[in-house]
This record gives structure tokens, C-alpha cells and sequence, in this order.
């Protein structure tokens, strides 16, 4: 009766060594599932605030790029300003030069009817 008692108590001491560590095991995969758990919520929440900052990083580049069509147009503008500017120039001084060319020719003309007179009055009044 000892020995049965004995082998009843081995088996209970037996089962709850094997509860013990059957325990353990499932606190190990308990505490893994947790740690998998808690890096999947720190990867969701890290996704979450990237697709929050996106809009905003979105609008700033956009803003950008604006500022710099905007500059670039700037340039541009003031460059044909500046060709305007030279055009209108160049044709005032052309203006300029072809009204003083009309009266160098006006007054070649008057110089050589008179050049042509004054060699007509020489010759006919020599003749």
C-alpha cells in the first residue's frame, strides 16, 4: 500500500512538474506573443504618424516648387522686360539715325543744287 501510495504520489509530483513546466512554456510564448504584440503596434504607429506627416510634407513640397515657378517666372519677366527695353532702344536710336541720314540728304541735295548752280554760273559766265 506504500508502494502504491508512493507511486500515486509520484505521479501527482510528476503531473504538476509537468504543469510547471508546461507554465513555463506558455508564459514563454506568452511573453514572445506580447513582444510580437508591442512591435506590431510600434510598426502601426510609426506607419500612422508617416501617413499624417505626408499631407504636410505633400504642401511643403508643393510650396516649393510654387516659390520656384514663381521665381522662375520672375526671371523671365524681367528678362524680357530687359530685351523689350533694348528693342525699344534700338529701334529710338534707328529712329534717330535714319531722321539725321533724311537730313544729311536733304542738305546734300540742297548742297549739290547749289554746287551744280554755282559750276553753272561759273561756266556760263565765263562763256
Amino acid at each position: 500500500m506504500i508502494f502504491i501510495l508512493q507511486l500515486q504520489l509520484h505521479l501527482i509530483l510528476g503531473k504538476r512538474e509537468y504543469s510547471v513546466r508546461r507554465e513555463a512554456l506558455n508564459e514563454k510564448h506568452i511573453q514572445q506573443v506580447l513582444e510580437i504584440e508591442k512591435q506590431a503596434q510600434e510598426l502601426h504607429d510609426a506607419a500612422v504618424k508617416e501617413a499624417q506627416q505626408l499631407p504636410i510634407l505633400a504642401e511643403q513640397e508643393s510650396e516649393a516648387l510654387i516659390e520656384k515657378a514663381k521665381a522662375e517666372a520672375q526671371q523671365q519677366a524681367r528678362e524680357m522686360v530687359s530685351q523689350v527695353k533694348a528693342d525699344e532702344e534700338s529701334a529710338r536710336i534707328l529712329s534717330e539715325v535714319e531722321e539725321k541720314n533724311k537730313k544729311f540728304e536733304a542738305l546734300a541735295q540742297g548742297n549739290s543744287d547749289r554746287a551744280v548752280n554755282y559750276v553753272l554760273e561759273r561756266v556760263i559766265g565765263r562763256a
